[in-house]
Protein backbone atom coordinates (compact mmCIF):
# COMPACT_ATOMS: atom_id res chain seq x y z
CA UNK A 1 0.00 0.00 0.00
CA UNK A 2 1.19 2.93 -1.07
CA UNK A 3 1.60 6.55 1.00
CA UNK A 4 -1.11 7.93 -1.16
CA UNK A 5 -3.26 5.15 -0.59
CA UNK A 6 -2.68 5.79 3.24
CA UNK A 7 -3.39 9.67 2.48
CA UNK A 8 -6.66 8.62 0.75
CA UNK A 9 -8.17 6.44 3.59
CA UNK A 10 -7.04 8.86 6.41
CA UNK A 11 -8.72 11.66 4.70
CA UNK A 12 -11.91 9.02 4.17
CA UNK A 13 -11.89 8.09 7.49
CA UNK A 14 -11.69 11.98 8.93
CA UNK A 15 -14.97 12.54 7.09
CA UNK A 16 -16.63 9.46 8.55
CA UNK A 17 -15.38 9.98 12.14
CA UNK A 18 -16.25 13.20 11.96
CA UNK A 19 -19.71 12.96 10.66
CA UNK A 20 -20.37 10.45 13.77
CA UNK A 21 -18.77 12.81 16.02
CA UNK A 22 -21.77 15.30 14.67
CA UNK A 23 -24.38 12.72 14.78
CA UNK A 24 -23.27 11.45 19.08
CA UNK A 25 -23.56 15.00 20.28
CA UNK A 26 -21.53 17.62 21.58
CA UNK A 27 -20.43 16.09 24.86
CA UNK A 28 -16.81 16.77 26.41
CA UNK A 29 -14.54 13.86 26.69
CA UNK A 30 -15.41 14.49 30.50
CA UNK A 31 -18.74 13.87 30.35
CA UNK A 32 -19.26 10.67 28.44
CA UNK A 33 -20.32 7.86 29.52
CA UNK A 34 -18.27 4.60 30.20
CA UNK A 35 -20.09 2.93 27.11
CA UNK A 36 -20.04 6.01 25.19
CA UNK A 37 -16.29 5.82 26.10
CA UNK A 38 -15.45 2.27 25.17
CA UNK A 39 -17.37 2.99 21.66
CA UNK A 40 -14.96 6.13 20.95
CA UNK A 41 -12.08 4.21 21.29
CA UNK A 42 -13.64 1.23 19.09
CA UNK A 43 -14.54 3.76 16.65
CA UNK A 44 -10.73 4.98 16.82
CA UNK A 45 -9.28 1.19 16.48
CA UNK A 46 -11.84 0.64 13.55
CA UNK A 47 -10.65 3.67 11.59
CA UNK A 48 -6.82 2.71 12.48
CA UNK A 49 -6.90 -0.66 11.39
CA UNK A 50 -8.42 -0.12 7.81
CA UNK A 51 -6.61 2.83 7.27
CA UNK A 52 -2.76 1.07 7.79
CA UNK A 53 -3.95 -2.60 7.09
CA UNK A 54 -2.85 -3.53 3.55
CA UNK A 55 -5.95 -6.21 3.40
CA UNK A 56 -8.51 -4.08 4.67
CA UNK A 57 -11.17 -2.63 3.06
CA UNK A 58 -12.26 0.77 3.17
CA UNK A 59 -16.10 0.08 3.04
CA UNK A 60 -15.73 -2.69 5.56
CA UNK A 61 -14.44 -0.16 7.79
CA UNK A 62 -17.46 2.28 7.25
CA UNK A 63 -19.88 -0.20 8.17
CA UNK A 64 -18.26 -1.11 11.04
CA UNK A 65 -18.30 2.51 11.97
CA UNK A 66 -21.54 3.07 11.12
CA UNK A 67 -23.31 0.08 13.31
CA UNK A 68 -21.03 1.48 16.56
CA UNK A 69 -22.44 4.93 16.00
CA UNK A 70 -26.16 3.61 16.09
CA UNK A 71 -25.49 1.43 18.67
CA UNK A 72 -23.97 4.32 21.15
CA UNK A 73 -27.13 6.70 19.53
CA UNK A 74 -29.77 4.30 19.98
CA UNK A 75 -27.92 3.66 23.54
CA UNK A 76 -28.04 7.65 24.06
CA UNK A 77 -32.01 7.88 23.09
CA UNK A 78 -33.22 5.09 25.18
CA UNK A 79 -31.05 6.62 28.03
CA UNK A 80 -33.35 9.32 27.52
CA UNK A 81 -36.66 7.60 27.95
CA UNK A 82 -35.51 5.09 30.65
CA UNK A 83 -34.17 5.98 33.80
CA UNK A 84 -33.47 2.17 34.93
CA UNK A 85 -31.77 1.65 30.99
CA UNK A 86 -29.46 5.20 31.77
CA UNK A 87 -28.49 4.02 35.51
CA UNK A 88 -27.18 0.65 33.61
CA UNK A 89 -25.41 2.52 31.10
CA UNK A 90 -24.06 5.58 33.07
CA UNK A 91 -24.04 4.85 36.52
CA UNK A 92 -25.56 6.02 39.47
CA UNK A 93 -24.07 8.72 41.75
CA UNK A 94 -21.93 7.52 45.01
CA UNK A 95 -22.31 9.22 47.96
CA UNK A 96 -18.96 9.83 50.12
CA UNK A 97 -19.96 12.34 52.77
CA UNK A 98 -23.46 12.39 53.80
CA UNK A 99 -24.26 15.22 57.30
CA UNK A 100 -20.56 15.48 57.36
CA UNK A 101 -19.61 12.31 57.92
CA UNK A 102 -17.19 10.39 55.51
CA UNK A 103 -18.97 6.76 54.07
CA UNK A 104 -16.09 4.41 53.97
CA UNK A 105 -17.81 1.61 52.47
CA UNK A 106 -19.02 3.82 49.77
CA UNK A 107 -15.21 5.26 49.00
CA UNK A 108 -13.94 1.38 49.05
CA UNK A 109 -17.19 0.12 46.47
CA UNK A 110 -15.85 2.95 43.61
CA UNK A 111 -12.46 2.31 45.06
CA UNK A 112 -11.04 5.57 46.32
CA UNK A 113 -9.30 6.30 49.10
CA UNK A 114 -9.04 9.57 51.60
CA UNK A 115 -6.15 10.71 49.95
CA UNK A 116 -8.28 10.46 46.35
CA UNK A 117 -11.26 12.01 48.11
CA UNK A 118 -9.11 15.16 49.46
CA UNK A 119 -7.82 15.64 46.01
CA UNK A 120 -11.05 16.35 44.46
CA UNK A 121 -12.33 18.47 47.41
CA UNK A 122 -9.11 20.71 46.56
CA UNK A 123 -10.57 20.50 43.22
CA UNK A 124 -13.28 22.45 44.34
CA UNK A 125 -11.08 24.76 46.90
CA UNK A 126 -12.45 22.66 49.95
CA UNK A 127 -9.19 22.28 52.04
CA UNK A 128 -10.45 20.74 54.96
CA UNK A 129 -12.85 18.06 55.08
CA UNK A 130 -15.00 18.87 58.30
CA UNK A 131 -16.34 22.22 56.49
CA UNK A 132 -18.34 19.35 53.80
CA UNK A 133 -21.69 18.52 54.84
CA UNK A 134 -22.65 16.24 51.44
CA UNK A 135 -20.49 15.41 48.71
CA UNK A 136 -21.70 13.15 46.01
CA UNK A 137 -19.36 11.46 42.87
CA UNK A 138 -21.27 11.92 39.76
CA UNK A 139 -21.38 9.37 37.01
CA UNK A 140 -18.92 11.12 35.23
CA UNK A 141 -16.50 11.33 37.93
CA UNK A 142 -17.30 14.83 38.89
CA UNK A 143 -17.53 15.53 43.02
CA UNK A 144 -20.57 17.88 43.47
CA UNK A 145 -19.86 19.56 46.98
CA UNK A 146 -22.07 21.16 49.68
CA UNK A 147 -20.42 22.53 52.42
CA UNK A 148 -21.87 23.31 55.82
CA UNK A 149 -24.06 26.43 56.34
CA UNK A 150 -21.32 28.03 58.58
CA UNK A 151 -18.42 27.29 55.58
CA UNK A 152 -21.05 28.89 52.96
CA UNK A 153 -19.76 32.02 51.37
CA UNK A 154 -22.30 35.26 51.93
CA UNK A 155 -24.57 36.08 48.61
CA UNK A 156 -25.97 39.17 48.10
CA UNK A 157 -29.41 37.85 49.15
CA UNK A 158 -28.20 37.06 52.54
CA UNK A 159 -26.98 40.49 53.40
CA UNK A 160 -30.44 41.88 51.90
CA UNK A 161 -28.99 43.54 49.08
CA UNK A 162 -30.58 44.02 45.79
CA UNK A 163 -28.76 43.03 42.85
CA UNK A 164 -29.75 43.44 39.26
CA UNK A 165 -30.27 40.60 36.90
CA UNK A 166 -27.22 39.97 34.60
CA UNK A 167 -27.61 39.31 31.05
CA UNK A 168 -25.13 37.56 28.52
CA UNK A 169 -22.72 40.37 27.40
CA UNK A 170 -22.71 40.67 23.51
CA UNK A 171 -19.71 40.90 21.26
CA UNK A 172 -20.59 43.66 19.01
CA UNK A 173 -17.32 43.91 17.06
CA UNK A 174 -14.23 41.07 16.48
CA UNK A 175 -11.20 41.34 14.25
CA UNK A 176 -12.62 44.93 13.40
CA UNK A 177 -15.80 43.64 11.78
CA UNK A 178 -19.36 44.70 13.62
CA UNK A 179 -21.34 41.55 14.77
CA UNK A 180 -24.89 43.22 13.75
CA UNK A 181 -26.83 40.35 14.78
CA UNK A 182 -24.95 40.64 18.42
CA UNK A 183 -25.89 44.36 17.84
CA UNK A 184 -29.18 44.44 17.66
CA UNK A 185 -29.99 41.83 20.47
CA UNK A 186 -28.21 44.88 23.06
CA UNK A 187 -30.84 47.87 21.17
CA UNK A 188 -27.84 49.90 20.58
CA UNK A 189 -27.10 51.18 16.96
CA UNK A 190 -24.04 51.43 14.92
CA UNK A 191 -24.08 54.89 15.17
CA UNK A 192 -24.12 54.46 19.03
CA UNK A 193 -21.15 52.60 19.21
CA UNK A 194 -19.37 54.57 16.44
CA UNK A 195 -20.21 57.26 19.28
CA UNK A 196 -18.64 55.52 22.18
CA UNK A 197 -15.67 54.41 20.37
CA UNK A 198 -14.86 58.64 19.22
CA UNK A 199 -15.32 59.28 22.60
CA UNK A 200 -12.35 56.94 23.45
CA UNK A 201 -10.50 58.41 20.83
CA UNK A 202 -10.40 55.27 18.40
CA UNK A 203 -11.96 53.92 15.11
CA UNK A 204 -13.89 51.07 14.08
CA UNK A 205 -10.97 49.80 12.03
CA UNK A 206 -8.13 49.84 15.54
CA UNK A 207 -10.43 47.64 17.75
CA UNK A 208 -9.78 43.84 18.13
CA UNK A 209 -13.23 42.85 20.24
CA UNK A 210 -15.61 44.90 22.14
CA UNK A 211 -18.43 43.85 23.99
CA UNK A 212 -21.72 45.51 25.91
CA UNK A 213 -23.05 44.41 28.88
CA UNK A 214 -26.16 44.33 30.43
CA UNK A 215 -25.61 47.49 31.87
CA UNK A 216 -25.79 48.87 28.10
CA UNK A 217 -22.13 49.62 28.54
CA UNK A 218 -19.09 48.87 25.91
CA UNK A 219 -15.85 47.77 26.85
CA UNK A 220 -13.09 47.36 23.95
CA UNK A 221 -9.49 45.76 23.72
CA UNK A 222 -7.36 47.19 20.73
CA UNK A 223 -5.10 45.81 18.47
CA UNK A 224 -2.41 47.85 19.93
CA UNK A 225 -2.33 46.41 23.99
CA UNK A 226 0.15 49.67 24.36
CA UNK A 227 -3.02 52.03 23.67
CA UNK A 228 -4.73 52.51 27.11
CA UNK A 229 -8.25 53.15 27.02
CA UNK A 230 -10.60 53.99 28.94
CA UNK A 231 -12.80 51.95 31.65
CA UNK A 232 -16.93 52.52 30.94
CA UNK A 233 -18.48 55.23 33.31
CA UNK A 234 -22.25 55.83 32.55
CA UNK A 235 -23.06 53.95 35.63
CA UNK A 236 -21.44 56.28 38.28
CA UNK A 237 -21.64 59.36 36.18
CA UNK A 238 -25.73 58.54 36.78
CA UNK A 239 -25.55 57.85 40.14
CA UNK A 240 -23.26 61.39 40.86
CA UNK A 241 -26.05 62.89 38.49
CA UNK A 242 -28.97 61.64 40.61
CA UNK A 243 -26.96 62.80 43.94
CA UNK A 244 -26.33 66.13 42.38
CA UNK A 245 -30.55 66.65 41.54
CA UNK A 246 -30.75 65.61 44.80
CA UNK A 247 -28.91 68.18 46.44
CA UNK A 248 -29.81 70.55 44.47
CA UNK A 249 -33.80 70.48 45.06
CA UNK A 250 -32.62 70.15 49.07
CA UNK A 251 -30.80 73.31 48.21
CA UNK A 252 -33.69 75.12 46.63
CA UNK A 253 -36.15 74.52 49.37
CA UNK A 254 -34.01 76.51 51.71
CA UNK A 255 -33.24 78.89 49.82
CA UNK A 256 -36.81 80.35 48.93
CA UNK A 257 -39.20 81.61 51.29
CA UNK A 258 -42.52 80.38 48.95
CA UNK A 259 -44.00 77.87 51.14
CA UNK A 260 -45.31 76.02 48.40
CA UNK A 261 -42.34 75.79 46.31
CA UNK A 262 -40.53 74.93 49.46
CA UNK A 263 -42.75 71.54 50.19
CA UNK A 264 -42.59 70.86 46.23
CA UNK A 265 -38.48 70.88 46.25
CA UNK A 266 -38.87 68.69 49.89
CA UNK A 267 -41.14 66.56 48.83
CA UNK A 268 -39.54 66.04 45.29
CA UNK A 269 -35.73 66.10 47.15
CA UNK A 270 -37.30 62.72 48.89
CA UNK A 271 -38.37 61.10 46.09
CA UNK A 272 -35.00 61.63 44.54
CA UNK A 273 -33.30 60.10 47.85
CA UNK A 274 -35.49 57.16 47.55
CA UNK A 275 -34.57 56.51 43.96
CA UNK A 276 -30.96 56.90 44.43
CA UNK A 277 -31.69 53.83 47.36
CA UNK A 278 -33.32 52.23 44.88
CA UNK A 279 -30.85 52.09 41.99
CA UNK A 280 -27.57 52.91 43.98
CA UNK A 281 -26.54 49.32 44.39
CA UNK A 282 -27.44 48.85 40.46
CA UNK A 283 -25.05 51.85 39.42
CA UNK A 284 -22.18 51.63 41.82
CA UNK A 285 -18.90 50.89 40.32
Amino acid sequence: MTVWDIALRSVIFLIVLFAAAKLLGKKHISQLSFFEYVSGIVLGDIAGEVILGEDQYIMHGIVGIFIFTAVTYLADFLSLKSRRFREIIEGKCTVFIENGKILEDHLKKERYSVEDLAALLREKDVFNIADVEFAVLEPKGKLSVLLKKEKQPLTPKDLKIKTPNEKEPQAVIMDGQVIYEALGKTGKTLEWVNKELSKQGVSLNNVFYAQIDSYGEMTIDLYNDKTKTSSPNARPLLLAEIKKTQADLESFSLQTSNKAAKNMYAKNAEKMTSIQKRLEPFLKG
